[in-house]
């Protein structure tokens, strides 16, 4: 791979991933909630929600799903009913956050493996991700070199430009913490998050 289509991949990439999504929410809910070094195994759960996908485009789970309207279909609901339980605890967090809190109450944070599968499940229940990438990876290989090689570039450096971009969400949203973290910010953070979760999971079922 020359070094040109390598930097226009890594530009195309980071335009991509810098859009904000629900994984992108995520980062930030969990930044503004138990704070950027406890988040941690959420951003290492989305980038390896990322690998995944694109490890799965370039074996041909996209041409797959795009010969199945079924399979298709059930991965799309699938994806909705998660953002929808995001919605959820997102709602029952702002419930949480505007109740007064004991002074001997200690708050509680969750575990590696629940902030990790969580943020793996969102990254990964969507199949549209993968038709993306089986359309986006083709666009920067050649045919008169080794595929093995240039896919491995192209995932790496997605993985790498994708964790870089969750930091960043989440370095900004610690910058933004002394308000949201008020009870009031809190609250009405949770309150916007479980709202765009869910109408994200309202578009995913009703979009073709």
């Amino acid at each position: 791979m020359s070094l040109e289509t390598w930097l226009l991949f890594c530009s195309a990439a980071l335009i991509v991933i810098l859009i904000p999504g629900p994984l992108s929410l995520l980062m930030i809910s969990n930044t503004l909630n138990y704070g950027l070094r406890r988040s941690l195994p959420s951003f290492l759960g989305g980038v390896s929600a990322s690998l995944c996908l694109l490890s799965a485009s370039a074996l041909g789970l996209g041409a797959l799903l795009l010969a199945s309207e079924q399979l298709f279909g059930v991965l799309k609901l699938i994806g909705a009913l998660y953002l929808f339980y995001l919605a959820w605890q997102s709602w029952m967090e702002s419930r949480r956050a505007a109740q007064p809190v004991e002074a001997d109450e200690q708050p509680v944070n969750p575990s590696f493996r629940n902030m990790f599968w969580k943020a793996f499940g969102l990254g990964a229940s969507n199949p549209k991700d993968i038709l993306f990438f089986a359309a986006f990876l083709p666009q920067f290989l050649s045919a008169e070199r080794p595929l093995l090689g240039q896919l491995l570039v192209l995932i790496v450096s997605w993985v790498v430009l994708d964790l870089l971009c969750k930091l960043f969400y989440g370095l900004s949203a610690q910058g933004a913490a002394r308000f949201l973290r008020t009870g009031k910010g809190q609250v009405w953070f949770n309150r916007i998050s479980a709202g765009l979760f869910g109408g994200a999971g309202a578009v995913s079922l009703l979009s073709r």
